[in-house]
């Protein structure tokens, strides 16, 4: 592994953000898994129509539950082909409710020393409340899951509290920290 630093966490905690910024002020490429989850699931098999069907029948919930062994393929294929980059995931990609899967992507992370989760604050009540302010058009539940999941927890090695620091301020803490791991490494 080269100089990737990946960021995790739940919607609206500035993942994209920060990923813009620290490629910038690396002068790194940036990967956006929302860029190119579609093209990875489509290699499995993801049918838009079957999860059409699932949202009108069984809802959001079924949906994010379909997407999973997508997302874990998705983990997978971004970071055997995108290397000395920043890459940001998108909030469902580390968060997985069955062991095999959450295995696989705990597998997939473990080469990385720089695997940033973003969150608002310590406080993870606060952190909800933050985060439901940010995306008020998620269903209140599902950013809360993200928050309290013990998924991004146990991925991270370095976590990051975002709440009252401008953008700038966010990619320096991220900065410093990765610089420090590395310089006691």
């Amino acid at each position: 592994m080269g100089d990737e630093i990946i960021l995790i966490g739940p919607s609206g905690a500035g993942k994209s953000t920060q990923g813009k910024l620290l490629a910038r002020r690396l002068g790194l490429p940036q990967c956006s898994m929302d860029d190119l989850r579609w093209d990875y699931y489509r290699e499995i098999g993801f049918d838009e129509d079957k999860e059409r069907e699932i949202r009108e029948k069984e809802g959001l919930e079924e949906v994010l539950r379909y997407w999973k062994p997508f997302e874990v393929h998705a983990v997978e294929r971004l970071l055997a082909e995108h290397h000395d980059c920043v890459i940001d995931f998108g909030a469902g990609h580390s968060v997985y409710e069955t062991d095999d899967l959450f295995a696989r992507v705990q597998k997939a992370l473990t080469p990385y020393p720089n695997v940033v989760l973003l969150l608002p604050s310590p406080d993870l009540d606060e952190s909800v409340r933050v985060l439901l302010k940010r995306r008020p058009d998620l269903p209140p539940g599902v950013n809360e899951h993200f928050v309290r999941h013990h998924s991004n927890h146990d991925l991270a090695k370095i976590v990051i509290y975002t709440d009252g620091q401008k953008p700038k301020e966010t990619r320096d803490a991220i900065l410093k920290v990765v610089a420090d791991k590395a310089s006691t490494a």
